[in-house]
């Protein structure tokens, strides 16, 4: 099951433009691993909730990615029955009968919020999820900033972005366009010294993040942007190559006249 056409994600973009500090994360991790649950719990986060897509499981799927197995175990041993997926395909008017929903929330255990309105909207039934516990108590996890990021800054609550995805394999097209291009925003607001907006609760970094923070570019990343300028200097020497020969064959044209 894909996802249909966001128009609040669009609106919301706009927003952005006028306000970038909304798409920026209190906190970067490689991916979940990352996470001192204990510790986060400790400071006083107490519910987290979780985007989906390639933060948990490949795009579109069902399984938690294998290698996250440990770290998701931890979460839920810290924060048992306040853990809750946002995903802006399962639990979706996307989501026909809640049966993508379903699958997930027995697959990993948790629960997977139903929901109108997809990230960077509809806040609010989250917070109703959460009932009694302040925006500011919540964390929200996710790999995007355009959606996951500014969906809990808009609300107030800690956001923390994933920077390594689990696969682009899969991913649809313009969501994987529109990550790197944020991701590439993001350093340049980093350059610029533009932080998030600081969060009520104070948070230990060195507690809270189990390893040193990412990179500019994650290794797939790179590897990719690698790969595109490689085409584009073939692409461009191919071009040279092309009106060289042009050239060349318009003078022999004029000899052969002469």
């Amino acid at each position: 099951m894909g996802q249909s056409f966001n128009l609040q994600g669009i609106l919301q973009s706009f927003r952005v433009l006028t306000s970038p500090r909304l798409m920026v994360p209190n906190i970067v991790v490689r991916d979940i691993r990352d996470i001192n649950f204990e510790q986060l719990h400790k400071a006083g986060i107490i519910a987290i909730a979780f985007d989906k897509d390639n933060c948990l499981t490949k795009p579109y799927g069902l399984e938690l990615h294998p290698p996250f197995k440990d770290a998701w175990r931890r979460c839920r041993d810290v924060y048992k029955d306040q853990v809750v997926i946002v995903s802006n395909s399962a639990g979706t008017p996307d989501d026909k009968d809640g049966q993508q929903a379903q699958a997930i929330e027995h697959t990993l255990q948790v629960n997977v919020l139903r929901h109108q309105k997809k990230k960077p909207s509809g806040g609010e039934e989250l917070l109703k999820h959460f009932s009694g516990i302040k925006a500011g108590r919540i964390a929200f996890v996710g790999d995007r900033a355009l959606t996951d990021v500014v969906f809990g800054n808009n609300y107030g609550m800690l956001t923390i972005l994933t920077r390594d995805v689990v696969t682009e394999e899969g991913d649809n097209p313009m969501a994987l366009r529109i990550r790197r291009m944020e991701h590439r925003v993001l350093a340049f607001l980093d350059r610029m010294n533009i932080k998030a907006k600081p969060h009520p609760i104070p948070i230990d970094l060195h507690a809270v993040v189990l390893q040193s923070p990412p990179a500019p570019e994650s290794k797939e990343e790179a590897k990719a942007d690698l790969a595109a300028e490689e085409t584009r200097k073939k692409k461009n020497e191919e071009a040279s190559e092309r009106e060289a020969n042009l050239e060349r064959s318009k003078r022999d044209s004029v000899r052969g006249e002469k």
